[in-house]
């Protein structure tokens, strides 16, 4: 019987079957994904066929899991060396940010940016909490915009608060399977809440001392939504350590330069010290943002040890 993951907690999984059934469900044996060294071989999105547990309420066993259209990940928190996949098969994701109580960095955002990149999934920025936006993030909200949406993103701006830039969303989200991601405490769950009234996620304040989010989600979790499609919420990301990307690919996962470093003198230019970087050129030229070029530097220094926040 075909199912679908909604929700991952470790070891058990509620799937969802073609006829609307729920079923707890677990994995017999070990399960090899395409070489995949992840710290969870089962993710939400998942699709999977499942055998129902005889004598067992609502309890089921995977047997298959089917090829992934996509998925993105990110490093594990806990295991360096290891992927952690955050969500399959997704037609979208959306990165919520926010330039207030706390603000996300840029590098965050791009380095998201670039995990969507590689793996081929469109990326959407929604900048929420306008309602506290000041002269100094006002303007630095539409420094963003210009700078992303130059670039082929699309970028909205929210306030959950005053439900505005909602309706925005809900035409983007409609019929499609959209990941939600983000710092904790840009509002992820209040937003969804706000998309499904039906239920209350739980909704916790930012940390006064630190400007930090506190998590409120603990494991990623897939919600049908009442106008069509579905929505997956994830638990509050403090950093975002990419894997399986290399120095000499990384620019390609820079929409901007991926168009002209056809242009750079070597075939092979990494776009930091060598002559004839077209690269280079076009940050002199102001063509890509300096910011932008900036993220990249740091994103390149990042891969094989150091590391940036």
């Amino acid at each position: 019987m075909k199912a679908l993951v909604y929700k991952s907690t470790g070891s058990w999984y509620v799937v969802k079957t073609r006829d609307g059934s729920l079923y707890n469900a677990r994995i017999k044996g070990k399960f090899k994904l395409d070489g995949i060294t992840s710290t969870n071989p089962i993710t939400v999105g998942d699709e999977i066929d499942i055998e129902i547990e005889e004598g067992e309420d609502q309890s089921a066993i995977i047997t298959r899991i089917y090829e992934r259209r996509n998925y993105i990940n990110r490093q594990s928190p806990s295991h360096k060396y290891q992927h952690h996949i955050i969500a399959a098969n997704l037609d979208q994701t959306l990165l919520v940010c926010t330039l207030r109580e706390p603000r996300t960095s840029q590098g965050f955002m791009d380095r998201f940016l670039v995990a969507a990149e590689a793996y081929h999934i469109p990326a959407v920025l929604v900048f929420n909490k306008s309602d506290l936006h000041r002269e100094k993030e006002t303007v630095q909200f539409e420094e963003r915009k210009e700078m992303y949406e130059a670039i082929g993103y699309t970028v909205i701006l929210m306030s959950v608060e005053k439900n505005e830039g909602i309706k925005d969303i809900q035409q983007i989200l409609q019929h499609k399977t959209s990941l939600v991601s983000g710092h904790s405490g840009v509002g992820k769950s209040s937003f969804i809440n706000t998309l499904i009234p039906s239920f209350a996620l739980k909704t916790q304040e930012v940390s006064g001392w630190s400007g930090k989010g506190l998590h409120t989600t603990t494991f990623a979790e897939m919600y049908d939504l009442p106008f069509g499609g579905r929505i997956i919420d994830t638990p509050g990301i403090r950093e975002f350590g990419l894997v399986d990307i290399s120095k000499q690919e990384l620019s390609h996962y820079f929409p901007e330069m991926r168009n002209i470093i056809s242009d750079c003198q070597f075939n092979n230019c990494l776009h930091i010290n060598e002559p004839g970087c077209a690269v280079k050129a076009a940050v002199e030229n102001e063509t890509i943002h300096i910011d932008r070029y900036i993220s990249y530097c740091k994103i390149f220094d990042s891969i094989n040890g150091k590391e940036y926040k």
